[in-house]
């Protein structure tokens, strides 16, 4: 009964091993049935008898044959026919209520409160956020650099290493956001992530309890809310206003939260800059409370007029900020590398969490980003990046105002790769976006970056960092086209 397929990529012993064991689970082969000897299966089916054998050592080695004196090769006789009458389940097919998995309490909560976007693989499309220039990204010199490395260094990087990370680039880290972000910490208070989802999740974990009040900001970022949600702890939206997050109303509602999570350099979405007043009381209340601050610092490098901004860390002096920082929003979003700014007191407790769940990030990359930042690459890309970025913040400032400025209202962002526009009241944003979508355009709806929309003006976030001035310029065209 056994038909190979010689023209086939599949090697013939394992279409031999996938037919007996098809044949014994369909139950075709009986519990205790005698099969052919290698010899005698190889002769009839015309291959060599190694095919045969390597094809029944398999099936002995998973169960599904057994040999006995006397009798030679038959079927497992512990092969039960409850498991041969199961039929295997397709990708088509849709779960029963009986087959529907039993999850946690905290699991089913994870999974029907997420609501970050699926990744989508291939060249984005407009308005795409969250991308950077891809196509001014210096590939060959990052080749360069990963070629010598895996030359020179790899017996040296191969084996296991320190779970907070490589130390030269935990280095090269604290040297540059010490220079460029004013943030006060040793190489000992680097750890190294695989972005910053990751060292969401684990400050999350080690800080809070199932029932926790922690702050986050309205409208805020989703992979932040989805961190905090899936340690069980209740979300307590703070109101962004032009100062940033309002302290005052986190305190008059919610004064006992365990945490508050903040975008101060560049919120996200809405691009405002958290003010030195807010700065203070957001500490002082953190202070006085003994709570946690999650300090997301993610693209604020890029300011358009003066120098980047310094992050709220180099202000705290109560050791009460945990500052995040990403490589993907900066070089390329495959690259998985991000860190963890954290008080000398806590580095002991992150280090035995992030071992718990991760030996340590990617090693290979760590390397070559520590050559890329220690050779000076990373700086210079830095300032070509925010010299492109202007330049394309303001062609798409120049498109909107050309074809659609009567209809939106916006502010011009002074930092980042993205930018809000404000629609109408009348409008639907999760309408528009659908509509964009069937347009080839990939815009973001704000009204599910609040927790609560109701009585929320609609918008869209439109990232502008990885397009181009023309496809820019006709993104806003057919933008227009759908908002007609």
């Amino acid at each position: 009964m056994i038909e190979l397929d010689r023209s086939s990529s599949q090697p013939l012993y394992r279409q031999v091993y996938e037919r007996l064991r098809h044949s014994i689970m369909s139950g075709q082969l009986k519990a205790g049935q005698r099969l052919p000897s290698t010899r005698t299966l190889a002769s009839e089916l015309a291959v060599s008898r190694n095919t045969t054998s390597w094809a029944y050592e398999q099936l002995f080695a998973e169960g599904y044959l057994h040999s006995t004196v006397g009798r030679g090769t038959i079927v497992a006789p512990q092969i039960s026919e409850g498991l041969l009458s199961v039929s295997p389940v397709t990708a088509r097919q849709s779960p029963t209520q009986k087959d529907t998995p039993v999850l946690s309490q905290l699991g089913n909560t994870i999974v029907q409160s997420q609501t970050i976007p699926a990744t989508r693989p291939g060249k984005p499309k407009p308005f795409r956020s969250g991308i950077s220039a891809l196509d001014a990204f210096p590939y060959h010199l990052w080749e360069q650099l990963l070629i010598k490395r895996a030359k020179n260094s790899m017996t040296l990087i191969t084996d296991y290493q320190q779970t907070v990370g490589y130390q030269p680039l935990r280095e090269a880290i604290a040297l540059h956001i010490g220079v460029t972000r004013g943030v006060r910490c040793q190489a000992e208070q680097i750890i190294i992530v695989t972005g910053s989802q990751q060292a969401l999740d684990l400050a999350a974990r080690l800080f809070l309890n199932p029932g926790d009040l922690a702050w986050v900001e309205e409208p805020g970022y989703f992979g932040t809310r989805n961190a905090l949600q899936n340690t069980g702890a209740i979300l307590a939206p703070i109101p962004v206003r032009e100062e940033g997050m309002d302290v005052q109303v986190g305190r008059e509602h919610y004064p006992h939260a365990r945490l508050a999570a903040v975008t101060p350099s560049h919120q996200f979405p809405l691009g405002v800059t958290m003010s030195l007043k807010q700065r203070f009381a957001l500490l002082e209340w953190a202070h006085q409370t003994n709570a946690w601050i999650l300090e997301d610092d993610y693209d604020s490098e890029y300011r358009y007029s003066g120098r980047p901004l310094e992050a709220l860390q180099g202000l705290d002096r109560g050791q009460r900020v945990i500052c995040i920082g990403t490589f993907s929003k900066v070089l390329f979003p495959s690259l998985r590398l991000g860190y963890l700014v954290v008080p000398p007191a806590l580095i002991d407790h992150f280090t035995t969490l992030y071992r718990s769940v991760s030996v340590h990030a990617p090693i290979l990359e760590q390397a070559v980003l520590t050559d890329f930042m220690q050779e000076g690459h990373f700086a210079r890309h830095i300032r070509r990046m925010r010299s492109l970025y202007h330049t394309r913040r303001d062609a798409l400032v120049q498109a909107i105002q050309n074809e659609i400025g009567n209809k939106v209202q916006f502010q011009v962002p002074e930092t980042g790769m993205h930018m809000v526009i404000w629609l109408p009241w009348s409008m639907d944003d999760v309408a528009i976006t659908q509509q964009a979508t069937s347009q080839g355009l990939e815009v973001y709806p704000l009204s599910q970056l609040f927790l609560n929309p109701t009585g929320q003006r609609p918008g869209l976030l439109l990232g502008y960092g990885a397009f181009n001035e023309e496809e820019i310029r006709t993104g806003v065209r057919q933008l227009a086209k759908v908002l007609r």
